[in-house]
């Protein structure tokens, strides 16, 4: 049987999809070591992998609120918190990795030391891509401002500053594309669907799109009305106090039942009075909620997305960040949700309402629902890593 490595960065969005390809490898009876962080030891544990902590060596965890708000819109913030990890892992991963001998790396299209140790080591390396696969031409609906773009070209001499640090320490890197970008000479696992991926044709047959990784529903979420409305905006960026208080405004004491998840930056007494027919919580088991809603109020993450749409519930989207803003973007194209331009209740209420009483934004949502499904899973996913195994 074989050894296989992972490494992953501390998310929630970049670790989930990728336990069920674990489970699927560790069935078939091969060994994973799995390197990760404390918050998530329990679920990588559970997957059947060896858990290694990189805690001591990363600094996004040691980030305060505000500055991690910043990793998903300043590339050169980015860019100093994935070299700074890199270069403090070097000693440790490459010993490991010299010890372990594995037969493949699969390495998140984020955590640049998995695929700088399996060129230095020559092992055969997977890169994971749970967002969309970013090429020039899928690059196109990752749509910017020219405030952004300015900020991009102002950023390049930080950025170039961080990127030499990783040539001196030997790693193949040549400019911020090495990073971002998706190397069509890689072998490419991506937990989408080729109808949802954005320009999917033009990717190489590298490339497998396999489809969300979605765990079955554990918990019964009851139905109290017709309608369920659930609101969410993910587990980082999510101290939007002003945005929870404008949908209670908008959508309290409605026909509607919604479901608010707030997160631990935000107080839930500070929301003031909640009217009965919304339940709100720091945390709930999203699954199990999509399972029964009929609209999704999103800040569009990938991973809740591929959620939303495997249980077939439409959109209102409230992107954060520049990814999340792509993720928008395509939803829309596919007539599967909204962006919501303003938060006031008003827009928010008419939002939820047009999603829900127009037919369309719930079939299209049920199409690219089918297109997931068609997609080989987490078996897919295991036997490619398989296949490429030395």
């Amino acid at each position: 049987m074989s050894k296989i490595v992972f490494f992953c960065i501390p998310a929630h969005g970049h670790t989930n999809p990728t336990l069920g390809v674990v489970k699927e490898l560790v069935k078939q009876g091969h060994e994973v070591w799995y390197y990760s962080y404390s918050p998530f030891r329990e679920k990588i544990e559970a997957a059947g992998a060896k858990f290694i902590a990189c805690d001591d060596y990363d600094t996004e965890q040691k980030l305060e609120p505000k500055d991690a708000e910043r990793v998903g819109k300043d590339l050169a913030f980015s860019t100093k918190i994935l070299v700074d990890t890199t270069l403090a892992l070097d000693d440790m991963v490459c010993r490991d990795m010299t010890e372990l001998k594995p037969d493949c790396i699969v390495a998140d299209s984020m955590a640049v030391w998995g695929k700088a140790v399996a060129l230095k080591l020559n092992i055969p390396f997977v890169s994971s891509t749970t967002t969309f696969a970013f090429n020039q031409h899928s690059a196109k609906i990752m749509k910017q401002s020219i405030g952004q773009l300015f900020g991009m070209i102002f950023s390049m001499p930080k950025i170039n500053k961080n990127l030499k640090r990783l040539q001196d320490k030997g790693y193949p890197v040549k400019n911020i594309l090495d990073i971002i970008q998706n190397d069509n000479e890689t072998n490419t696992i991506v937990y989408t669907s080729p109808e949802f991926q954005p320009c999917s044709e033009t990717f190489s047959d590298k490339y497998t799109f396999v489809g969300p990784s979605i765990r079955p529903v554990t918990e019964d979420i009851k139905k109290e009305k017709d309608k369920l409305v659930y609101i969410s905006m993910g587990t980082v960026m999510n101290n939007c106090l002003e945005f929870y208080k404008n949908c209670i405004s908008a959508l309290g004491n409605t026909g509607y039942q919604i479901i608010m998840s707030v997160g631990n930056l935000v107080d839930i007494d500070d929301l003031g009075t909640i009217p009965e027919n919304i339940s709100v919580s720091n945390f709930v088991d999203q699954i199990a909620v999509l399972n029964k809603a009929d609209v999704f109020l999103s800040h569009c993450g990938m991973n809740s997305v591929n959620e939303s749409l495997y249980y077939q519930v439409p959109l209102v989207m409230y992107p954060q960040t520049t990814e999340q803003e792509g993720v928008s973007a395509r939803v829309s194209q596919l007539g599967a949700g909204i962006r919501l331009e303003k938060i006031s209740p008003d827009t928010i209420r008419a939002a939820v309402e047009q999603v829900l009483e127009t037919p369309s934004y719930h079939e299209n949502a049920a199409a690219i629902s089918e297109g997931f499904k068609r997609c080989s899973g987490a078996k897919g996913a295991a036997d490619k890593i398989i296949r490429l195994c030395k």
